[in-house]
């Protein structure tokens, strides 16, 4: 929580302090459509989750079962650490950074270079900076993909809902309901001994986590938000979908 108010009262500074502009421009207000954007997100980037895992799981001849320890109280510190870290990770790379990144830069640059740093970011999160190239790309290609869709998110909606929306659906299935992070045991554990694992197939779930995804969420965002640009010159929140 400490760190959420360092993000937030830096964020201010930067904004408010030097650039004179309000902590909205972030688009932190709650409203139908953003709302609405965060729980599509969430939905969408979930059902991805879910056939990531369900997938691999297949393929690798492993199961899930259900954890017979698990209760309220591991599913409440769980989500509040997930969420904690997504709205940290959103703000950070998402927040007044991007926000500025786009008036000087544009939105396109200034996704890309959210998304390399995000990219980088993970390398050390994930402590594989060091490792084997093959890892240190792999993380990156990954991650970086990601951190490009929720900062396009971002800019396409201009407000941090829709990102946090796409990366909670992932780090919640994925942590909560896998077992798959640093939360320990959730919902469903694994059982069972991964049988040798095909190079085809791990190529297939990279293309649908780095390509398929972030792709998808970038032809919908692109196809139904009008430009960066126009919504710059007629005021933040006045983004409309259309056909």
């Amino acid at each position: 929580m400490i760190g959420l108010l360092v993000v937030f009262l830096v964020s201010w500074i930067l904004l408010h302090r030097v650039f004179r502009k309000p902590l909205a421009v972030l688009g932190l207000a709650p409203t139908r459509r953003r709302l609405r954007e965060l729980v599509v997100g969430m939905l969408f980037m979930a059902s991805v989750a879910v056939v990531n895992f369900l997938g691999q799981a297949h393929l690798k001849e492993i199961s899930y079962e259900l954890n017979p320890d698990y209760g309220l109280g591991k599913l409440l510190g769980a989500s509040f650490w997930v969420f904690k870290a997504v709205l940290l990770e959103e703000l950070v790379f998402r927040g007044a950074l991007l926000f500025l990144l786009i008036r000087f830069l544009g939105p396109i640059r200034a996704c890309l270079l959210s998304s390399i740093a995000f990219g980088v970011y993970h390398w050390f999160s994930y402590e594989v900076f060091g490792s084997r190239f093959i890892l240190m790309a792999y993380v990156f290609l990954i991650t970086g993909a990601g951190g490009w869709m929720f900062a396009y998110a971002y800019a396409k909606t201009r407000s941090l809902y829709a990102p946090t929306g796409l990366h909670l659906g992932w780090n919640l299935v994925t942590a909560l309901v896998f077992s798959s992070g640093p939360v320990g045991d959730q919902l469903f554990v694994e059982q069972g001994e991964a049988i040798a694992w095909n190079e085809w197939f791990t190529l297939l779930f990279f293309a649908l986590q780095a390509i398929v995804a972030p792709g998808l969420v970038t032809w919908y965002l692109a196809r139904c938000y009008r430009p960066v640009e126009a919504e710059e010159t007629s005021g933040p929140g006045q983004a409309t979908v259309g056909a």
